[in-house]
């Protein structure tokens, strides 16, 4: 089955609809007023749940990727050579879904590339940096476009952080106060929405309102009846690599071929962290399903299928257990199934949507009113269109040049072979 037959089996449009009259009404609080008044009084700087990690932005981006590893964190900020006597030290982040955006940029450079990418500055500049054998990070932050630099003032409230992850911002740097050139940290949307799932223990209108279903949220951004992207077991990890470059998303669900039914999930940071310290570069070729074997063997994985699937819910799930997946499972998307139980038990043929963690924060910023909510707005902005086919010649040329060394220093050569 070739990646255009692959991606249909999911990329597809499920519709449901209700009986007049018996769509339940969601359940929100009469006034609003108690929860505005008591996260307006919680400081960001109380909820930082990453440690602020930075390099200096000349190094080399496969030094980058190993300091991700080494520091075991998330993101990494990027040091300005001028940063001295500034304000604003950093230029930019740098993530795994940068690491997955380079790493596929570099190995199918030699290919058609994506609309968006053909005229990009960006590109350029890393492609003209190849030609020396060593690509700044500077160059590559942010490639992925999901990962730009948000500060937040040392005073800034928990609402502030809701207004900007409802937007679609995935981490938020504390400064340490007010003008300084020092920063605390970071809040990352996962942080956020671990520290509003404690609180509702204590809060009887939170409770309420995390027994809504999904379904009955009425904020478009909740894809639970939207396209899914997806790749079967059969396709190759640069295939998928790709694949969540090009649609700008950091997972993928892996499915059924023959069915669409959801077997597991890998994500930019599962390949990134066994891409990287990989001794060579056949990991690229590897099948998905392999893939998933080897990553997630630990958790009861074989044969590219879940023992036991948990990145699933369905359209009448509760909020509140939603959310306790969601942290539970240290993803950042749950797959929607139309037909699972409540608990996850999944059929065939039922993937149907997505839920994720943006989504979620966004449905608490409409709570407490407020405005210009569009956790899809980084996404419509990174939108691709989809590259020609030729990536399976591209990663079989690439698996024969990566034999011998690290996959991270074998793309770098190749998009200097590209440059010359």
């Amino acid at each position: 089955m070739d990646l255009a037959r692959r991606s249909s089996v999911v990329n597809r449009r499920t519709s449901v609809s209700w009986a007049s009259g018996t769509r339940p009404e969601i359940w929100q609080p009469a006034d609003n007023s108690a929860l505005s008044d008591k996260w307006g009084s919680v400081l960001a700087r109380d909820i930082i749940d990453l440690p602020l990690v930075t390099v200096d932005e000349e190094i080399s981006v496969e030094q980058a990727c190993e300091a991700l590893l080494a520091n075991k964190t998330s993101c990494l900020a990027i040091r300005s050579a001028k940063a001295v006597g500034t304000t604003v030290p950093y230029i930019g982040l740098f993530d795994f879904a940068d690491v997955n955006a380079f790493l596929t940029l570099a190995a199918t450079r030699s290919t058609a590339l994506p609309e968006h990418l053909r005229n990009n500055t960006q590109v350029t500049d890393i492609t003209s940096a190849a030609r020396t054998g060593l690509v700044p990070v500077k160059l590559v932050s942010n490639l992925s476009e999901k990962n730009p630099l948000r500060i937040l003032a040392n005073d800034s409230s928990l609402l502030s952080l809701l207004e900007v992850f409802s937007q679609g911002t995935h981490r938020v740097l504390i400064e340490a106060e007010d003008g300084s050139s020092e920063y605390l940290g970071f809040v990352s949307d996962r942080g956020l929405l671990s520290w509003l799932c404690s609180f509702a223990q204590e809060s009887s209108i939170l409770q309420q309102y995390f027994a809504n279903s999904l379904e009955h949220l009425a904020l478009p951004s909740l894809n639970l009846f939207n396209s899914v992207i997806a790749c079967g077991t059969q396709s190759t990890v640069l295939d998928a690599m790709k694949l969540m470059s090009e649609e700008g998303v950091g997972s993928v669900a892996v499915v059924n071929e023959e069915t669409g039914a959801l077997l597991s999930a890998i994500s930019v940071t599962d390949i990134a962290k066994m891409v990287v310290p990989s001794p060579d570069g056949n990991i690229l070729t590897m099948t998905v399903g392999q893939f998933v074997s080897l990553v997630k063997e630990p958790d009861g994985v074989t044969d590219g299928e879940d023992k036991f699937p948990v990145y699933s819910v369905n359209p009448i799930s509760p909020l509140g257990y939603t959310i306790q997946k969601l942290l539970a499972t240290n993803a950042h998307r749950l797959f929607v199934s139309s037909t699972a139980s409540m608990t996850g038990d999944l059929g065939s043929g039922c993937l149907s949507g997505i839920v994720s963690v943006v989504d979620v924060l966004s449905q608490f910023a409409s709570l407490v009113d407020i405005s210009n909510i569009d956790p899809q707005k980084m996404h419509r902005h990174r939108s691709m269109s989809t590259s020609s086919s030729g990536s399976h010649r591209s990663a079989n040329s690439l698996s024969r040049r990566s034999s011998r060394q690290s996959p991270v220093r074998s793309l770098v050569s190749s998009a200097k072979q590209v440059a010359q």
